[in-house]
C-alpha cells in the first residue's frame, strides 16, 4: 500500500528541520510515544537504528527506525519495522517562499501476514489518516508550540 501526504508549515525550512531533527521534540508531535532509544550507529546518521515505543489506548507497539538517507534540509528517508509490517517513509522539505515549508511524505507499507494484508486493503484510509495526524501535530508544534504530550 502506497500513498502521499503533505502539509504546508508556516515556518522557514531551517526552523522546521531544527525542530524535526531534535530527538527531544518527538514526544511533542508523536502522540503515544513513550520512549525513543538509539540502539546502533551514530544518532541521526544514515544506518543508525532507534527503538520507538508507543502506547495507543491499551495497546503497546514497538518499532525499529533505520535511517536510509539523510540529506537535510531537503530530504530524510527511513524505514520502520514492527511485527508483520515494514514501512518505508520518504520525506521531502521544500521551501515555499522565505517563511513556509512544504513537507511531502511518501509512505509505503509492506505486510507479511495475510491478516495485515487484508487490513491494509480494507482500511487504507486509516493509515493515511494517522500519517496526516502526525504531520498536522508537527505543524501545530512548529507554528504554535502546541504539544501532544500535554494531552
Amino acid at each position: 500500500m502506497k500513498y502521499t501526504t503533505e502539509v504546508l508549515i508556516d515556518a522557514p525550512r531551517k526552523e522546521v528541520i531544527e525542530k524535526m531533527d531534535n530527538l527531544d521534540n518527538l514526544k511533542h508531535w508523536q502522540q503515544g510515544l513513550q520512549e525513543a532509544t538509539p540502539i546502533s550507529g551514530n544518532l541521526g546518521e544514515e544506518g543508525a537504528k532507534m527503538k520507538l515505543k508507543y502506547k495507543m489506548g491499551k495497546r503497546g507497539m514497538e518499532m525499529i527506525e533505520t535511517i536510509q538517507k539523510r540529506n537535510l534540509p531537503e530530504e530524510f528517508h527511513a524505514t520502520y519495522d514492527t511485527k508483520g509490517v515494514h514501512n518505508i517513509q520518504e520525506n521531502f522539505f521544500k521551501e515555499e517562499g522565505s517563511n513556509q515549508t512544504r513537507w511531502i511524505s511518501h509512505s509505503e507499507f509492506q505486510f507479511s501476514s495475510l491478516a495485515l494484508k487484508v487490513m491494509g486493503f480494507l482500511m487504507p484510509g486509516a493509515f493515511k489518516k494517522q500519517s496526516l495526524k502526525y504531520m498536522n501535530d508537527f505543524k501545530n508544534f512548529v507554528e504554535n508550540g502546541t504539544s501532544v504530550a500535554d494531552k
